[in-house]
């Protein structure tokens, strides 16, 4: 029940409402064990940290976050330069036969 208290405020949009559910989490969980390889012990010398199968999860979940959000930044930035430089073409009066285009466009975002 923890867990998925939570993680519920992470929600990303249009998930179905018991995408948090106890049952649902340990499903995922479950899944996300069978499917992640067991690392191999290795021997050596006491106080050694083993990397657990958790460990591995971690990192993997974490790598693909971060793959997630570069792509994200940079889909961001693309939007960002290309607003710019349709701002600066419309202050310059190059867009005056497409401002009443464009409004219905940034109408459309906005709704």
């Amino acid at each position: 029940v923890s867990v998925s208290r939570a993680i519920k405020p992470f929600a990303e949009p249009g998930r179905p409402p018991d995408w948090f559910s106890q049952k649902h989490c340990a499903s995922q969980y479950s899944e996300l064990l069978e499917t992640t390889e067991t690392p191999k012990r290795k021997r050596g010398e006491k106080g050694e940290v083993v990397e657990t199968v958790e460990d591995v999860i971690v990192r993997k979940l974490t790598a693909e976050r971060v793959e997630e959000l570069k792509k994200m930044i940079k889909e961001t930035q693309e939007k960002y330069r290309q607003l710019k430089k349709d701002a600066e073409l419309i202050q310059a009066g190059h867009m005056d036969n497409r401002l009443e285009e464009l409004c219905n466009e940034i109408m459309m975002w906005v709704v």
